[in-house]
């Protein structure tokens, strides 16, 4: 997903050892994502042993700070020991079982768990694997609602330019990333973006709330030519991963929902990324305080232990599939859909959550990460230094045209994993990181950027 991984020319030698054997049965056997596999001919892979919270280890015992929450999912670190009991429990009593025609305990509490949770009016659960199958999910329940209400023409979508909402092919029609565009462009059908409110692309004097509300503006207008085609507005809220942690007002939230509303468009808030804390609270649409029509979860909310994701929906979209005909139901399922190992997974995390006042222990903990991070802000080759809730990003003006690849090997060798897209390094750590490792994490920073400035 996301930035496809380019290993630089910078080594970053293993001794040999066990892990070259490791190297060796994986380029031999496993075909890596979004990756280029002939790369790895000289250039080796980072084999990880086992992991302590923010902490991930090679089979030689060297370490590296998982800055990026191994593509940002795990929240409360590697071998969580409360999710591990709980997962242990629930293997002595149901690994699996389908959802279709039965249920389980596990699905329902959570079920239930998320729904007290989320933004009101968010009364049912559909379970996918993954973000991009909620993605999918969303996609095709927002058009498959207006089939059943008397709109089937009703089959369109909106998102946001530079936005990312996964790689399956339906995903991707709502993805805006040139890269995966250009590959799958003949398999995919093609919808519209709007501007995106991503206050960097503010004019001189112009604030973020007001460049965001320009930027309603224009979907405004877009909505008013084409709402009757369209089924669905999907937008990442507060923050656009993929489009180099782009940060934006809630405003923009707060006048789409409105928009939407007016001129008869599902919102889709795919909190996938964001959701679970990431931005301050629960889930980035409290921020704006909307209520979507769907919300997506994944990512975050088994801890980063298995796959689940979540599609939250409201009481009249389900209502709308409620019949006595077949045809008339939500025709999507996995065999894996709702299975009771992820769930409890996310069931012990929401107890982390609540047990450990985790959002406002958070709160501290940007605040110290702001003050001690003054050094990044104040580079002469940073740009842009930003935050949001546990997320960090700036640019760096760099002379190498190889910037991500380079800061990525030289990371390693400080015991960082970072893993910048483009010229964008960002921080999104495991929410158990600690002060000592705050700091190891901003000195090291700098001395990555001063090698590369």
């Amino acid at each position: 997903m996301l930035t496809p991984y380019v290993p630089c020319k910078l080594r970053y030698d293993f001794a040999m050892s066990a892990n070259s054997d490791l190297l060796d049965r994986s380029l031999s056997a496993v075909w890596h994502p979004c990756t280029q596999m002939k790369r790895h001919e000289t250039l080796p892979l980072v084999p990880i042993a086992r992991g302590e919270g923010v902490w991930l280890y090679d089979l030689d015992g060297r370490r590296y700070l998982d800055a990026v929450s191994s593509w940002w999912v795990n929240l409360f670190g590697h071998c969580n020991p409360r999710i591990n009991a709980a997962l242990a429990d629930q293997l002595g009593k149901l690994e699996h079982v389908m959802l279709a025609g039965f249920t389980h305990e596990p699905v329902v509490r959570l079920s239930e768990r998320l729904r007290e949770l989320a933004p009101a009016g968010l009364g049912h659960c559909f379970y996918g694997s993954d973000g991009a199958s909620a993605t999918e999910i969303a996609l095709k329940m927002s058009a498959h609602y207006w089939r059943n209400t008397g709109h089937p023409q009703k089959t369109q979508f909106i998102s946001l330019q530079n936005s990312y909402h996964g790689e399956t092919l339906g995903a991707l029609s709502v993805t805006d990333v040139a890269l995966f565009r250009d590959a799958y462009g003949a398999l995919i059908r093609q919808n519209a973006t709007v501007p995106c409110p991503d206050w960097r692309n503010a004019e001189t004097g112009e604030n973020a709330e007001a460049y965001a509300l320009r930027c309603a503006t224009a979907l405004e207008v877009h909505l008013q030519e084409h709402h009757e085609h369209i089924a669905a507005f999907i937008v990442e809220p507060l923050i656009q991963g993929a489009a180099g942690m782009a940060m934006y007002h809630p405003s923009y939230l707060r006048r789409a929902r409105e928009l939407c509303s007016e001129y008869g468009v599902h919102l889709i808030a795919d909190e996938i990324a964001v959701g679970m804390g990431r931005t301050g609270s629960m889930f980035a649409c409290e921020q704006a305080s909307i209520h979507p029509d769907f919300l997506l979860l994944s990512k975050g909310i088994t801890g980063g232990y298995l796959p689940l994701s979540v599609v939250m929906t409201t009481d009249d979209i389900y209502r709308a599939f409620y019949a006595d005909e077949t045809a008339r139901g939500f025709l999507h399922s996995h065999s894996y859909t709702g299975n009771p190992l992820a769930c409890r997974a996310a069931l012990a995390t929401l107890d982390i959550f609540a047990e450990d006042d985790v959002l406002n222990a958070n709160r501290d903990k940007a605040a110290f990460f702001n003050r001690i991070a003054q050094p990044l802000r104040d580079h002469s080759a940073v740009k842009d230094f930003r935050n949001t809730g546990m997320v960090w990003a700036f640019e760096v003006d760099t002379p190498h045209a190889d910037f991500a690849q380079r800061c990525f090997s030289l990371g390693l060798q400080r015991e960082l994993l970072l893993r910048p897209m483009g010229n964008t390094v960002y921080f999104m750590p495991p929410y158990v990181i600690r002060e000592d490792e705050m700091l190891l994490l901003v000195g090291r920073t700098l001395e990555v950027i001063d090698h590369l400035t």
